[in-house]
């Protein structure tokens, strides 16, 4: 098969299925794109993901480009992200004059709020996964503890965290912290 039409497809697939925003899309990019397509790891998905929280724009469709871009270069990155952002703009063009119209009525915002809850649970599920496969040796908890203690009690942008996480990590590398 042709993998452009395919890229396409797989992102306008994750993007229709996506209730939440960029985190939410984990689960659902991790089965796509690690379990059924084999386009990138566990542990490139994470490493999108990173980085895109680091860069200008949306964390789905950063990771969408860097996907599209790895397995079919600069156009494969087009693709994929055209095809992660086309359902959200016809849905949202079709529902932008509606949701205005009924957004007052109980049965609309109970909905919304059952919606919440289940974005929750589904980021939580590809946390645990995520986690896993992240955190696999003492250096790698400390990281985890730091980022997780300073993400309480800091407001820091993410960019601060991760860059201080790949400090920390050449650091506990380096010196010999051990498994």
């Amino acid at each position: 098969m042709n993998i452009y039409p395919d890229l396409f497809l797989t992102f306008a697939k994750v993007g229709v299925m996506t209730f939440g925003g960029g985190y939410a899309m984990l689960p659902i990019l991790q089965r796509e794109v690690v379990e059924n397509k084999g386009w990138a790891t566990e542990e490139e998905l994470t490493d999108y993901f990173a980085i895109g929280q680091c860069t200008p724009g949306i964390i789905a469709v950063n990771t969408a480009t860097f996907i599209g871009q790895k397995n079919k270069g600069v156009p494969g990155g087009i693709i994929a992200t055209l095809g992660l952002v086309f359902p959200s703009l016809i849905i949202i063009s079709l529902l932008a004059g509606v949701i205005t119209a009924f957004s007052h009525l109980t049965w609309v915002n109970h909905a919304f709020g059952g919606i919440r809850v289940c974005v929750c649970v589904l980021i939580l599920n590809a946390v645990i996964k995520l986690f896993k496969k992240a955190v696999i040796d003492m250096p790698t908890a400390v990281i985890f503890l730091a980022v997780t203690l300073g993400s309480f009690f800091l407001s820091v942008s993410p960019v601060i965290f991760v860059l201080a996480a790949a400090v920390l990590g050449i650091v506990l590398k380096n010196v010999g912290v051990k498994k």
